[in-house]
């Protein structure tokens, strides 16, 4: 799978070192199914993925949702195994794609809605 750095322009800081491209059926399908944990530096961009679920999965996650134009339209922090999420537009676009990354990097990165993210 194809791997990116993505990066927060708006607070200039990296959001995911080592990001997972997930951008056809069987890589959306699969996820971060079958892993035990997810480190602090690394995610799985799920494109297109306006909500998600944590069916059959291990460990909680942050999950960041974007626009086609990489814009923060929404995200979801600590969303336990089992759970789902849909995506709202609050306000900066309607959501398009997922940003999976590990719990507690949402807070710790300072994200907010409207920021812009790039992928490199």
């Amino acid at each position: 799978m194809k791997t990116v750095r993505v990066v927060n322009l708006t607070r200039n800081c990296v959001l995911c070192e080592r990001c997972e491209i997930a951008d056809n059926f069987w890589t959306r399908g699969k996820g971060l199914l079958g892993r035990a944990s997810l480190p602090p530096n690394e995610g799985i961009w799920l494109s297109p993925g306006a909500s998600i679920h944590m069916f059959w999965m291990k460990f909680p996650i942050d999950v960041v949702f974007v626009t086609k134009n990489d814009v923060v339209a929404d995200f979801v922090e600590n969303i336990a195994p089992g759970k789902t999420y849909a995506a709202k537009d609050k306000g900066a676009g309607k959501p398009f794609a997922a940003l999976e990354i590990a719990a507690g990097q949402i807070a710790a990165r300072g994200l907010a809605i409207g920021d812009q993210l790039k992928k490199e």
